[in-house]
């Protein structure tokens, strides 16, 4: 794969998810955001609305907005899986992340990012509740396959002028012990190493921190060496914590785990942190400002 020019990441920025308001349009909540003082907005989740960007568009100019995931939400939800070997799933996934990179031109996004992907395809009913045990595609082969694939989505993003960042997926314990094994991509370092390193300069690695405290757990290493190992592939973090066992997106604090080894020379950091008020999540974003400024 023909290496891209490199891109360096300056300017830090920080993002609040609109991840936790499900059952509101993303248009009702940028406009509460900017009511509450908050104008840098990582678009994620939220209720399907064909109005969406059109109505998004007349306040692109008040934020600076990213896309995450499953943005624009589809009318008909499903679960984005890039390394799927079902053909329906891959072309559902590969024309989401299409609009996305279009929707991030339209609104004026530098980033758009997504998970990693899985050796099986997943119902929407098991995102955050069991997944049952099925029959896995072969990993090597499915690393291969997703890597073909970012790298074709990553052309376009280049034309486009976006960066791409892929995030590390969750292995709860639950999982692993349904499975006997890990149906993840890219929950370990050594193969979030392997997938960023051959594809084009313009993909980084999004680490989603919550999700690393489960799978260190899960899988038996260290988290602090994960991110020490993966510096220089990291484009951006998501932030937030749990008890270790499930992705609760609970709040941080100031002696949460991951401070000392966060590199603060990069330019995304989102909170994605659900049901707080507007007071807590202020007093995040000015935690987080101070952390990254110590």
């Amino acid at each position: 794969i023909i290496k891209l020019k490199k891109k360096i990441f300056i300017n830090m920025e920080i993002y609040i998810s609109t991840g936790g308001f499900r059952s509101d349009t993303a248009f009702e909540v940028v406009a509460k955001f900017i009511k509450n003082g908050i104008k840098n907005i990582e678009l994620s989740g939220t209720k399907y609305s064909s109005e969406n960007i059109a109505e998004i568009s007349k306040l692109k100019d008040k934020v600076k907005l990213q896309i995450h995931n499953y943005f624009p939400p589809p009318k008909l939800p499903f679960v984005l899986n890039l390394a799927s070997s079902d053909n329906k799933i891959y072309k559902k996934s590969f024309e989401h992340i299409n609009n996305a990179l279009e929707t991030c031109a339209k609104l004026h996004c530098k980033y758009y990012s997504f998970n990693a992907g899985f050796l099986c395809d997943i119902q929407v009913k098991e995102l955050g509740n069991k997944i049952l045990n099925r029959d896995l595609q072969e990993r090597n082969n499915c690393i291969s396959v997703f890597i073909e694939r970012v790298a074709k989505i990553s052309k376009k993003a280049k034309k486009l002028g976006i960066n791409l960042m892929i995030e590390n997926n969750v292995l709860t314990q639950n999982t692993k012990k349904e499975f006997k094994q890990n149906p993840f991509l890219m929950c370990e370092k050594d193969e979030c190493l392997k997938v960023i390193n051959k594809l084009p300069e313009n993909v980084k690695l999004l680490v989603d921190v919550a999700h690393l405290k489960i799978s260190s757990k899960t899988l038996n290493f260290a988290p602090e060496g994960f991110l020490k190992s993966c510096n220089n592939i990291i484009g951006g973090y998501h932030l937030s914590d749990n008890n270790g066992l499930s992705d609760t997106n609970e709040k941080f604090n100031e002696d949460s785990w991951f401070w000392p080894y966060i590199n603060k020379k990069i330019n995304y950091y989102t909170i994605e942190v659900y049901d707080l008020d507007f007071k807590e999540i202020k007093n995040l974003y000015n935690l987080t400002k101070k952390k990254l400024n110590d």
